[in-house]
């Protein structure tokens, strides 16, 4: 590892710290049957959560099983999926990754991603439709407790400004990225994961980051820019 390898890590390292004194630091727990989460995590796309919620709410009201989402018509599904945004964009790629998963497994689970290394199970969510990298890692890190770390819109754009990762860096490379400059510590990672959404919702948001009172501002790139001169208590 290099000096300067040395230095983003150890800033790394005290972005998890500070946030953890900041939201908390809790243990690893599921949050929800792992192919909920994974049609759950695509309804979350450009939307927010309580919307993701009452999406899945009246699809599940509607249908009341997997088999019966896969072998409705998209446009049913399109329906009841509504409150999410782009429904006629995220039905018919509900339909078909159950579909999938269905006719591949014989069953609608995907529990067996938990006996497969995290390549493997990286390398088969990412071959079904409509599921990328945020996705994935979201459903084996949550899910099965696989060492690695969602990036999503809010960690994305936090660590841009932080400076942990190049600001042009895409959300897929980010993965990456942000990978390389922690441990691969499922624990940690989840924490870090939530922290930095819970910072990205509440703190350094899209439109007017409110740097006066970040924790982090001592060691972000963005919060020196500004020159903010004292962090409010």
């Amino acid at each position: 590892m290099t000096q300067q390898e040395s230095n983003e890590t150890a800033r790394a390292l005290a972005v998890y710290h500070r946030l953890g004194e900041t939201y908390g630091i809790r243990p690893w727990a599921r949050r929800r049957e792992p192919l909920h989460e994974l049609i759950s995590t695509i309804l979350s796309h450009r939307t927010n959560g309580a919307n993701e919620e009452k999406a899945f709410t009246q699809l599940w009201a509607r249908f009341g099983s997997w088999q019966a989402i896969a072998a409705a018509p998209a446009e049913q599904i399109a329906q009841e999926i509504a409150p999410a945004n782009y429904p006629e964009v995220k039905a018919p790629r509900i339909k078909a990754v159950l579909q999938r998963i269905i006719a591949e497994r014989g069953a609608a689970s995907i529990d067996f991603l938990g006996d497969l290394p995290p390549d493997a199970a990286m390398a088969w969510l990412t071959s079904l439709p409509g599921v990328g990298p945020k996705t994935a890692t979201l459903v084996l890190l949550f899910c099965f407790h696989v060492p690695l770390l969602p990036v999503d819109t809010h960690v994305h754009r936090v660590s841009g400004r932080i400076g942990l990762i190049p600001a042009s860096a895409s959300a897929e490379l980010a993965h990456d990225l942000l990978l390389g400059l922690l441990p691969p510590d499922a624990d940690l990672l989840w924490n870090f994961h939530h922290n930095m959404l819970r910072h990205g919702q509440r703190i350094c948001t899209w439109a007017a980051p409110k740097c006066e009172r970040c924790p982090l501002r001592e060691i972000c790139d963005y919060g020196q820019a500004v020159g903010v001169p004292q962090r409010a208590q």
